[in-house]
């Protein structure tokens, strides 16, 4: 497996509990009565499609000149004319970000490259994490 430095922002299994029962009692319900069908609330993507993802960036983001320093997730909601399975979900799309030159400013988006989407989402019934 290589070597690897323990993340400075985990939490524990419990506090994300936590953030995911607060997501489901306090935003869920308002998504949900104006959409007027449960929603999704979880997305997956499997570790070797994200390291994929990972190395792409980094390889033509490198070619485009850029200093890939990030990725910036984005939730988005899929039209209705998408897949039925689709169509009105949330969804989450991943999009790599760089180092803007001389500048303070946070990780810009890079908008010359592809972004990553089509997870699998957590179709309703809502998934609870850790039960």
């Amino acid at each position: 497996m290589g070597n690897y430095q323990r993340p400075a922002n985990l939490i524990s299994v419990a506090k994300g509990m936590e953030l995911n029962e607060n997501y489901n009692s306090k935003r869920a319900p308002i998504i949900e009565d104006s959409i007027g069908k449960e929603d999704a609330n979880a997305v997956w993507f499997s570790i070797e499609e994200l390291q994929n993802y990972i190395d792409y960036i980094k390889t033509e983001g490198a070619a485009k000149g850029h200093d890939v320093d990030g990725i910036r997730f984005y939730l988005g909601v899929y039209s209705d004319n998408e897949a039925a399975d689709k169509a009105g979900y949330t969804t989450l799309f991943l999009s790599p970000t760089c180092k803007v030159p001389n500048s303070t400013e946070v990780a810009q988006d890079m908008t010359d490259m592809e972004l990553l989407n089509y997870g699998s989402i957590g179709h309703p019934p809502k998934i609870e994490y850790g039960r």
